[in-house]
C-alpha cells in the first residue's frame, strides 16, 4: 500500500523496527519518525499524520536524536573512519544511510605474499618443474615453498592460510613428487578428504590436470559414483583418492572391497580441517584413529585449515599426533569493508537493504546467514524485494544447489543466501561482495576471501544483529578483531566413544592388549553382547550391532525424525532438536517454502507429515520449552573471580510444552502462547558447566515482588552470559542451552548436542572473559526496560518466551561478581523452578 508524504507527495515508506516501534520517512524530503507499533498499517500512517499535523514530525529531528543517544554516529566520525580513502557511491550511500550505526569502517589489504625460491631451485621432479614453468609459475609463495620442504621429507604438517591463497598447490605438488619417488601401481598413495561432496567434485578437475600431465591416476569416490565406476577404482586403484570421512566410515566398518584399498595410504589429506569441529569433528578423530589401525604403514598426515586462533593444537587432537605449522597468507587485494549496527530495523532488514543496494548496481553478492532458517527468510522476503536471489544450504537437494552454484558463476543470479556451507572453497566464479550476519572474525576473513577471489576491489559487510553479542562490538569493535575462533572436539564423548569401538572391533578384530585407552567401554561391549571373545581376539556380534551401527551418523548422534510431503520423505531432523522444530502445528522451512506439521507421531514411530502454507501466512513458530539438570560426575572445578565454576556430566530432561507464533521479522516477540494436549518428553547425557550466581540483595530489598525479581535476575543473566560469551568460544552459542533454577542461583550452561560437543568446556576455559563482557553488554544497553531487550537480555531461543527476565537484577548480579563476591555451588530444591 501506497502512503503520500504530508509534506511533499512523494511516496513514504514504513518499516518495523527490531524493538517493535514503527519508522516513518520520506527518501525526498527527509522527514521521519518513530510512532508505536500496530499490526494496522492505516494506524500508523493515521498517528504520523496526527503528529506531523502538531509540528512533532520534521527533518532532521529524528537523526539528531539518534545520534545522542548513540543509535547513529555523527557524520563527523564517518569522515575521519573514511579518511583519505576514496569510496564510491554505493558504500557512501550505505555509510550515511541514518539507518545504521557505523561501528567500523576500514579498508582491508593483503599486501603481496612473501615469495620463496624459483621453481627450478626446489629439486622437484623435472617433468613437475617443466609443467610449473608452462604455466606460467616460475616461483612459489614462502609458504608453499616450506610446505612442499615439509611434506616431501615425510613431516605432518598443518598450512593455515585463508581462501584462494594456493593452499592446494603447498600440499599437491609434495603429495605427486612422493609418488613420483615411490610410485607403485595396483594401490592407492593418497586420500584427499574434504568434508562435502560438492568441494570434492569442485577440486576434481583442478587435481585431475596437474596429475594427469605427471601420469598420476586420481579419481572421486563418494556417495555420488557410480556402480560401474566404483568396480573400476577397485579393480585398478587410482594413486590419489579424493573421498570424504562418510565414505571412509562406511567402507571401513562394512569391509567392503573398498576398504582393502586404503591399507596402502601412506598420506591422509585433510582440506578445511577447521570445518571438523563439535560433533562431527569428534567422530572424525576417531575415524582418523580407524584409518591408522588398519594400514600397513606409517601415515603422514596433512591439513589445509583457514586461520584459527589454535590451528596446530586443534589438529594435534584430531589426528592424535604431533604437527608442524606452517603459516600462509592471502594473496594480494584489497577489500572495502563496513560493520554496521541496525538502529533502525532488523538486522535481516539490514541484510536485504544492502543486497538490493549492491545487485541493482550490478555487484554479484553472497548473503551469509547462521543458520538454515534464517537463510530462507531472508530469500523469501528479499524476493518479495524484487531482488534476484536463491538459497543454497545443506539439507537441500544436490542438483539444486549445483544449479545454484551454476548459475551465479554464468552470471545468471545475482545473489545467493547461504549457510557457512559456501565458506568452502566451492568455485561459484567472480563475486564482487559478501554481506554476512555476525560470526568470529577468521571465518568473517574466510568469507570476505570469496569478495575479491580474482584480483578486484571487494565489498564486505557485517551486518551486527538485534543480540547481546552484537551490541558489545557496536561499542567495542576492536574486540571483534580479537576474538577469533575457538574449535573444539571432546573424544572423551562417551556415546561416540561406544558407537567407534563398536566400529573399529568391525574394520579388524582387537587383540587383547589393544586399545587399553578405550577398555572400560569395550568391557562394557562384551558384557552387553555387542562384541564377543575368540581366542586372543575381539569380535564384533554382527547380528545384534550392524543395525545399530547403521542408523549412527557420524554428523550427529541420536536418533532422528523423518519428514514427510505428499506421501514421500522430503528429509529428516535429528532428536532432540526435531521436538522443537516438529510438533505439531509447527512451521518448518524447507528449500525456500515454509511448511505446516499436521501430523507427528513421537515417540513410536517419529515421523512428521507437513504440508505446504500459504505464502502470505504472517507466522512462524517457537517452542516453549522445559528442562531440568542433574549433575552426574563432577570433572574439574575452579573460582572465576569469586564465584565457584564446575565442568561437568549432565542429565537433562527435557519437556516441550507448547509453541508461541512469531510474526516474522520479529524474532524476539513475546507471541501468544499455545500448549500441546500432551508434553513431548525426551532426556540425554551431555557435558556442561555449572555456577552459582550471587543473590541481587539490592534490588530484592527494594522489590515487592522479591522472588520474581531475584529468579528473573538469574534467568537474564544465564541469557546474557551465553549470548556474550558467542564470539569468546568461537560462535558456540548456537550449541549452547542454558537453565537458570528458581531463586537457587543456580546457573547451568551446556551443550546442546548428546555426549558434549566441546563448547561448554571452551566457555568453562574462558569463563572470566565471558562474565566481563556480559557485564558490559546489560551496562552499556542503552534501553530501560525493566525485563530488558533483545539487545542485551533477550534470547531468541528462549523456551519460556522471554518472560521472567530482570535486566537490573542481572546487572547486580553480574557487579557483584566482578567485584569478587564469593559463592560455592549447592544443590538444587525440588521446589525450583527451572527457567531455560
Amino acid at each position: 500500500m501506497k502512503f503520500p508524504c504530508p509534506k511533499c507527495k512523494s511516496k513514504i515508506e514504513i518499516q518495523k523496527t527490531f524493538n517493535k516501534k514503527m519508522h516513518i520517512s520520506c527518501k525526498e524530503c527527509g522527514i521521519e519518525d518513530l510512532v508505536e507499533f500496530s499490526e494496522n498499517v492505516d494506524e500508523v500512517f493515521l498517528e504520523f499524520l496526527s503528529r506531523f499535523d502538531r509540528g512533532l514530525v520534521t527533518k532532521g529531528g529524528l537523526v539528531k536524536g539518534l545520534k545522542e543517544e548513540g543509535m547513529l554516529r555523527p557524520e563527523s566520525e564517518i569522515r575521519e573512519m573514511i579518511g583519505e580513502n576514496k569510496i564510491d557511491s554505493i558504500t557512501r550511500q550505505i555509510l550515511y544511510s541514518k539507518k545504521d550505526y557505523v561501528a567500523q569502517y576500514k579498508i582491508l589489504s593483503n599486501p603481496e605474499p612473501a615469495m620463496g625460491c624459483k621453481v627450478k631451485d626446489l629439486g622437484l621432479d623435472a617433468a613437475i618443474t617443466k609443467h610449473l614453468m608452462k604455466l606460467g609459475i616460475k616461483e612459489l609463495y614462502r609458504f608453499q615453498e616450506e610446505a612442499i620442504g615439509e611434506i616431501s621429507a615425510g613431516e605432518n604438517v598443518v598450512i593455515e592460510a585463508p581462501t584462494a591463497s594456493g593452499k592446494t598447490e603447498a600440499f599437491l605438488i609434495p603429495v605427486i613428487q612422493r609418488i613420483k619417488k615411490d610410485i607403485t601401481d595396483g594401490s592407492v598413495f593418497a586420500i584427499f578428504v574434504y568434508p562435502t561432496k560438492a568441494l570434492s567434485r569442485d577440486q576434481y578437475p583442478k587435481i585431475l590436470e596437474f596429475a594427469e600431465k605427471m601420469g598420476i591416476r586420481v579419481r572421486v569416490f563418494d556417495g555420488d559414483t557410480e556402480p560401474g565406476e566404483r568396480r573400476e577404482i577397485i579393480r585398478n586403484p587410482p594413486h590419489i583418492l579424493i573421498t570424504n570421512f562418510d565414505v571412509l566410515h562406511y567402507h571401513m566398518w562394512h569391509k567392503t572391497g573398498f576398504s582393502s584399498l586404503l591399507r596402502t595410504t601412506r598420506i591422509l589429506v585433510t582440506d578445511e580441517a577447521h570445518v571438523y569441529s563439535g560433533i562431527f569433528g569428534t567422530n572424525v578423530h576417531y575415524i582418523i584413529k580407524r584409518l591408522k589401525r588398519i594400514c600397513a604403514n606409517r601415515v603422514q598426515f596433512v591439513a589445509a585449515s583457514a586461520t584459527l586462533d589454535d590451528a596446530k593444537e586443534f589438529c594435534q587432537q584430531l589426528f592424535g599426533e604431533k604437527m608442524l605449522k606452517i603459516q600462509g597468507s592471502g594473496r594480494r587485494g584489497q577489500t572495502e569493508f563496513a560493520m554496521l549496527f541496525p538502529s533502525l530495523h532488523t538486522q535481516r532488514a539490514l541484510m536485504i537493504e544492502l543486497t538490493k543496494k549492491l545487485t541493482k548496481s550490478n555487484h554479484k553478492t553472497m548473503v551469509f546467514n547462521n543458520s538454515h532458517r534464517n537463510s530462507e527468510l531472508l530469500a523469501m522476503q528479499a524476493k518479495k524485494q524484487k531482488i534476484d536471489i536463491m538459497v543454497h544450504r545443506a539439507g537441500l537437494m544436490a542438483g539444486y544447489r549445483r544449479a545454484v552454484e551454476k548459475r551465479f558463476k554464468e552470471n545468471r543470479l545475482q545473489a545467493i543466501s547461504c549457510t557457512p556451507t559456501l565458506e568452502l572453497g566451492i568455485d561459484v566464479g567472480n563475486v564482487d561482495c559478501v554481506v554476512s550476519s555476525t560470526i568470529p572474525v577468521n571465518r568473517l576473513i574466510q568469507r570476505i576471501g570469496r569478495a575479491a577471489r580474482k584480483g578486484q576491489r571487494g565489498y564486505a559487510f557485517l551486518a551486527l544483529g538485534n543480540d547481546p553479542i552484537s551490541q558489545y562490538y557496536k561499542n567495542h569493535p576492536d574486540d571483534y578483531f580479537e576474538d577469533t575462533e575457538k574449535t573444539y572436539i571432546d573424544p572423551k564423548n562417551p556415546f561416540v566413544e561406544e558407537f567407534q569401538v563398536l566400529a573399529m572391533a568391525c574394520d579388524k578384530s582387537i587383540s587383547k592388549h589393544e586399545l587399553q585407552e578405550h577398555h572400560q567401554v569395550i568391557k562394557e561391549h562384551i558384557r552387553q553382547g555387542n562384541l564377543r571373545e575368540s581366542k586372543s581376539r575381539i569380535i564384533p556380534n554382527l547380528d545384534k550391532i550392524k543395525t545399530m551401527l547403521s542408523e549412527y551418523s557420524i554428523r550427529g548422534i541420536g536418533e532422528s525424525v523423518d519428514i514427510f510431503l505428499d506421501a514421500r520423505k522430503a528429509g529428516d531432523r535429528i532428536l532432540p532438536i526435531a521436538l522443537e522444530e516438529l510438533h505439531k502445528d509447527a512451521i518448518y522451512f524447507l528449500a525456500g517454502s515454509r511448511y505446516k506439521v499436521t501430523e507427528f507421531d513421537y515417540p513410536e514411530k517419529k515421523y512428521a507429515v507437513i504440508k505446504r502454507v500459504p505464502r502470505d501466512y504472517p507466522y512462524y513458530t517457537r517452542s516453549l520449552t522445559e528442562e531440568w539438570p542433574t549433575i552426574e560426575t563432577v570433572f574439574e572445578k575452579r573460582n572465576a573471580k569469586g564465584i565457584q565454576v564446575a565442568f561437568c556430566k549432565l542429565h537433562i530432561e527435557k519437556k516441550v510444552l507448547g509453541y508461541v507464533n512469531a510474526e516474522l521479522g520479529q524474532e524476539f516477540s513475546q507471541g501468544e502462547k499455545i500448549f500441546l494436549d500432551t508434553p513431548l518428553l525426551y532426556d540425554f547425557v551431555t557435558k556442561g558447566i555449572v555456577f552459582h550466581a550471587p543473590r541481587p540483595l539490592e534490588i530484592i530489598s527494594e522489590s515487592e515482588e522479591k522472588q520474581y525479581v531475584e529468579a528473573s535476575g538469574y534467568h537474564a543473566t544465564e541469557h546474557v552470559v551465553i549470548e556474550g560469551s558467542n564470539m569468546i568460544t568461537g560462535g558456540a552459542s548456537q550449541d549452547l542451552g542454558g537453565i537458570s533454577l528458581g531463586t537457587s542461583g543456580l546457573i547451568f550452561i551446556y551443550d546442546g548436542a548428546i555426549g558434549g560437543s566441546g563448547a561448554s568446556r571452551a566457555l568453562y576455559d574462558r569463563f572470566e572473559k565471558a562474565l566481563g563482557r556480559s557485564l558490559s553488554i546489560i551496562q552499556e544497553c542503552p534501553c530501560k526496560n525493566t525485563a530488558g531487550c533483545p539487545r542485551c537480555t533477550f534470547s531468541y531461543r528462549c523456551g519460556n518466551n522471554n518472560e521472567y527476565l530482570h535486566k537490573y537484577s542481572a546487572l547486580e548480579i553480574l557487579k557483584r561478581i566482578d567485584s569478587g563476591e564469593e559463592t560455592e555451588i549447592i544443590s538444587p530444591a525440588i521446589d525450583d523452578i527451572p527457567l531455560v
